[in-house]
């Protein structure tokens, strides 16, 4: 038996999301069994951004507006600068997000993606690491910041950059098997 098979999982993305950031938490979670949903406010396709210049196209399973994180086991975020930045200005996005932590369900965030965890407002408190670009940001909004690798804190896991990506989605991973973290619903009041 798969790890998590058949655990249902949202990856929520704007136009302008770090392609790889996507592709492989996307790869590693359907080789372990789970049913993976690209969730955005796009309609019908959005784009990523691989590296340097523009990326592939992907296909948007479950439009944001039609999204329920009820329907779903856990949540991804990739980073990339301007994904996290048009989903954080996004009421619908931010609530989407915060209904995770408000479940207790695991969310996995990478780069630029915890931009968005500081707009639900469910950092303070938590320790948590990402892009150094946005350290700051997160310490203003009362997260403890550390320079790792991977970090995870009650079912919020966080990396910060590409070559994280095989220790993330490991956690990422074990985590969701591991299923809801009461800590994580308790903190984000």
């Amino acid at each position: 038996m798969k790890k998590i098979e058949n655990k249902k999982v949202a990856i929520l993305v704007a136009n302008g999301f770090e392609q790889v950031e996507l592709t492989s938490p996307k790869e590693a979670l359907e080789q372990e069994g789970a049913i993976t949903h690209i969730v955005s406010p796009e309609s019908g396709e959005v784009k990523g951004w691989d590296e340097t210049d523009w990326g592939k196209t992907f296909k948007v399973d479950v439009p944001l507006n039609e999204a329920d994180a009820e329907n779903y086991d856990a949540l991804v975020l990739p980073g990339g600068q301007m994904n996290p930045d048009f989903l954080r200005v996004n009421e619908k996005a931010v609530a989407f997000i915060k209904r995770f932590f408000e479940a207790g369900k695991p969310v996995a965030a990478i780069c630029h993606g915890p931009w968005t965890l500081i707009e639900a407002d469910v950092v303070r408190g938590r320790t948590v690491t990402s892009y150094p670009s946005i350290k700051t940001d997160l310490k203003n909004a009362g997260a403890n910041w550390v320079d790792q690798e991977v970090v995870t804190d009650n079912g919020l896991v966080t990396s910060r950059k590409p070559d994280d990506l095989p220790a993330f989605n490991k956690k990422m991973i074990e985590e969701i098997r591991e299923g809801k973290h009461q800590a994580q619903a308790s903190s984000s009041k």
